[in-house]
């Protein structure tokens, strides 16, 4: 079934992150299409006129496709908007068809940054790979992503044993456990939602932050500690000058009211730009 995308849309582009950075067994581009459980199934995304095809299809899978390839952004008033920033305009336009990813699901998304902090997304996906291959269900070429409950039971020693550090792995058992109601922080105004999840022992505000940014698609989110966002603000607006995080976070309003988009194109072109 063919899911539709606003066009232009370059499907390999936008997913480039499944490949440069390694597969965590979750999301996996194998022979030229993406891969990934949705409800139970394996499904199969490649490339087709005007959009996608997705196979299997079902209501469920076109939802969670059409979120993890970041079809609630709208970017047509952020490309009108960003036309006429002399430095992020042309990375915008030198992107071209790109469109931003979104992680579907709130408790895979809070992992995958949890994994992430103080380490190169190489080494993330590696390791999270190991955790979803112990807990996870392995189906064709895609693991479906361990379900919160189960977390919930696994032992820290066990999470521990596949390279979590203790810590990390306290932080992932201890917000399966905890009461976080993902679809009450998900009607809550940015600075309540921070609040709540920098509330948990291992959120903190990089990791609150990306999850309003690539889980929420929160127009506002700038997440001003992440080092890849700090390197790219300074390579396009400090002439490699190596920007502080405050100094990085004042830069926020420049950007309203599109910070999340434009921290996700800045990115995007500091990986391919060089």
């Amino acid at each position: 079934m063919l899911l539709r995308l606003p066009q232009p849309y370059d499907f390999e582009l936008s997913t480039v992150r499944f490949r440069d950075f390694g597969s965590d067994r979750a999301t996996v581009w194998h022979e030229g299409g993406l891969h990934r459980v949705v409800a139970g199934r394996e499904v199969r995304v490649v490339e087709a006129p005007g959009g996608v095809r997705i196979e299997p299809a079902s209501p469920a899978a076109l939802a969670e496709i059409g979120r993890l390839l970041g079809l609630p952004y709208d970017l047509a008033p952020f490309r009108a908007w960003a036309a006429s920033d002399p430095v992020l305009g042309p990375i915008v336009v030198g992107l071209g068809s790109f469109r931003p990813t979104l992680n579907p699901h709130p408790f895979e998304a809070l992992v995958v940054a949890i994994t992430t902090q103080q380490i190169s997304l190489s080494a993330a996906a590696a390791i999270r790979g190991r955790f979803v291959e112990r807990f996870g269900v392995k189906h064709d070429a895609a693991w479906e992503f361990p379900e919160r409950a189960r977390i919930a039971r696994a032992l820290v020693e066990e999470i521990v044993a596949i390279g979590f550090s203790a810590k990390k792995a306290e932080y992932v058992v201890g917000l399966a456990r905890s009461g976080l109601e993902f679809e009450q922080i998900a009607e809550l105004p940015d600075d309540e939602a921070i609040a709540t999840l920098t509330a948990l022992p291992g959120l903190g505000r990089w990791t609150a932050d990306w999850y309003l940014a690539r889980h929420l698609a929160r127009p506002h989110a700038w997440p001003a500690g992440d080092l890849g966002l700090r390197k790219a603000v300074s390579k396009f607006y400090a002439d490699g000058r190596s920007l502080s995080i405050e100094e990085v976070r004042v830069m926020e309003e420049r950007f309203a009211p599109f910070q999340n988009l434009s921290a996700q194109f800045l990115l995007a072109g500091a990986r391919l730009f060089g």
